[in-house]
């Protein structure tokens, strides 16, 4: 009556060496907020999750924030400099040609599918950080969010040498051209 029943067979995905899978929105996030928050110099843990929380508009939970820096550092895309992190050339690589304009989900999509493709090159000394450690850096970039910031939408004072300079002379407006009248 049904005929004869095909067998379908799922095998499993076979990855050449140590390739970055599973990928997490954490581990995307986590490169974006380094990117952004290590342009200059090595960012602190604040810094990042100060750029986590711009980015996403939350940052993640401490556990999930332990992991993604423990397996991007296992595979080569964050370096530790003097309690500092930033982003390995390989990271670099994976970041470059980000779209500027794009949306959030996006950009961590575009980093994840990044990531899934990248092959590690060896083995890479971990980054093991306590969930005391990230929770202090949350706390910090909290409090730091609470306290007087600079407004940058307030004008700037004028200064006396404004006033003072030789093109600003008073009386010494430039005036407008003439019309011209039309002829009839």
């Amino acid at each position: 009556m049904f005929g004869a029943l095909r067998r379908t067979v799922f095998l499993p995905q076979v990855f050449k060496g140590y390739s970055m899978h599973p990928v997490h929105d954490v581990d995307a996030l986590l490169l974006l907020a380094l990117a952004l928050s290590s342009k200059r110099r090595p960012a602190e843990l604040a810094e990042i999750m100060a750029a986590a929380d711009l980015i996403q508009g939350s940052i993640p939970s401490e556990t999930k924030l332990g992991d993604a820096f423990h397996r991007l550092s296992t595979h080569g895309l964050i370096n530790e400099v003097d309690g500092r992190f930033t982003l390995t050339p390989d990271a670099q690589k994976i970041m470059a040609g980000q779209p500027r304009k794009a949306e959030t989900a996006e950009r961590i999509f575009s980093v994840r599918e990044k990531l899934s493709a990248y092959e590690p090159a060896g083995k890479h000394a971990p980054i093991v950080l306590t969930g005391e450690q990230l929770a202090q850096a949350i706390l910090a970039h909290r409090s730091a969010g609470q306290g007087a910031g600079k407004n940058m939408l307030v004008p700037k004072p004028k200064t006396v040498d404004d006033d003072k300079r030789p093109d600003k002379r008073p009386g010494q407006w430039r005036r407008p051209f003439a019309s011209r009248k039309r002829k009839a």
